[in-house]
């Protein structure tokens, strides 16, 4: 008897379990597919802002809202349509590729959260949170190939010079390097790795540009801890030049000269002074004919600067502090860049009006060589360059400091 009884109290314990089990499975169970105000979204909110108005009444609004206008967006779209495209099912309709491409856009354009995107598109965050990346990876795929790349001629380098000595009276010139720190939110996990100097966690971007603030050449991902130099010293483009790889032209004396000098990259004094790398003379007991080269360098190099202006006034997700993994950081980051590309060989007026030339623009004060002291790693600081000046470098930067000074002089008045 006593046995009958533990059977049926075990019998009804079990029970017990497992309508417990199935009744919290119920109540966790979601009770809305979607909530009902995100189904109107093709009635309001911004995308039909966007679509339905700002389209057809007001394309400068338009282009603001997208910083492209509608023949670009439409030419970009076409693009990317086959990479990000879903299909509809018998449960719901799907996001269509021009609502995931502007919805990027604009998360690029602005640095709104996904929480906010939310109500103003009417598509949830987590949806949002889902495609943004993948669409700023198609991006990136689809326009890498003709809107990032190195020149793969002498001819093309040639041209790059052209444009710096037309501009900004600095021969034999092809390209400023510099590098920007992207701000990110860093996990836990991370610790203290991507920490850098300025007291936030961060990523480099490590960048070659052109006189007409375009991107050659481009290095994102390391973290913020190592300086810009140590990021060059690693990076491909380092290598290139020290293999001789990039068909660069052969030597040239500068105008009105015999001696004949290298074309060379402009960088500030985080980098080191190498053949094809001219960075200014050290801020001490520099002559008169010194002080002209630093300026005249700082004109050149500052296109690199404005370039990195530019880039995050137009996408200003890359002014604050991106709430992202590192990974995601990085993939918004180079979409970002080949955008800024693609805009500015179509030539959009809108993009980059004179006005924002004017902000970025230094006014014509000089932007001096600025020495950034390293990060310390394992009780060590890590040096800037890490390569000693040869005597070859010294003597390149000698001739045009003498030729800035004499056949190279710009005429009063023309300082910009």
């Amino acid at each position: 008897m006593d046995n009958d009884n533990a059977n049926i109290a075990r019998v009804a314990f079990c029970v017990g379990v497992v309508a417990a089990v199935l009744q919290g499975r119920r109540r966790n169970r979601r009770r809305l597919w979607s909530r009902e105000w995100l189904s109107r979204r093709y009635a309001a909110g911004s995308m039909n802002l966007l679509y339905r108005e700002l389209e057809t009444e007001d394309p400068e609004s338009f282009t603001n809202f997208l910083r492209m206008d509608n023949n670009n967006f439409r030419e970009l779209l076409e693009l990317v349509s086959p990479l990000i495209s879903k299909r509809d099912t018998i449960l719901r309709e799907c996001i269509s590729a021009k609502h995931r491409l502007a919805v990027t856009l604009r998360f690029l354009a602005t640095g709104e959260s996904y929480k906010s995107l939310q109500y103003s598109t009417r598509i949830a965050h987590n949806t949002i949170s889902l495609f943004v990346p993948q669409v700023c990876r198609a991006i990136y795929e689809v326009l890498k190939e003709n809107f990032l790349k190195m020149p793969r001629s002498v001819e093309e380098w040639k041209e790059i010079a052209r444009e710096f000595q037309e501009k900004w009276n600095f021969p034999n010139c092809i390209g400023a390097l510099d590098g920007k720190h992207i701000h990110f939110r860093s996990s836990r996990a991370d610790g203290s790795f991507y920490f850098n100097y300025k007291g936030s966690h961060s990523i480099v971007l490590l960048a070659l540009v052109d006189a007409r603030y375009k991107f050659l050449y481009i290095d994102v991902g390391v973290n913020g801890r190592v300086s810009d130099g140590g990021v060059f010293r690693e990076s491909t483009l380092a290598e290139a030049l020290r293999q001789n790889s990039l068909h660069i032209p052969p030597n040239i004396a500068l105008p009105g000269r015999v001696l004949g000098v290298p074309h060379v990259i402009v960088a500030d004094d985080a980098f080191p002074l190498q053949h094809n790398i001219m960075k200014p003379y050290p801020d001490r007991g520099l002559s008169l004919q010194k002080r002209n080269f630093n300026y005249r360098l700082s004109r050149a190099r500052r296109t690199s600067e404005n370039a990195f202006g530019i880039l995050a006034n137009r996408f200003r997700i890359l002014l604050n502090c991106i709430n992202l993994s590192v990974e995601k950081v990085e993939i918004v980051t180079l979409a970002c860049i080949v955008l800024h590309n693609f805009l500015r060989s179509k030539k959009d007026a809108n993009y980059l009006p004179q006005g924002l030339v004017d902000r970025v623009m230094s006014d014509g004060r000089v932007i001096p060589g600025v020495w950034r002291e390293g990060p310390i790693l394992d009780g060590q600081l890590v040096r800037q360059g890490g390569n000693r000046h040869n005597n070859d470098a010294r003597a390149i930067r000698d001739e045009f400091c003498e030729y800035f000074v004499t056949d190279g002089i710009l005429p009063l008045g023309n300082g910009m």
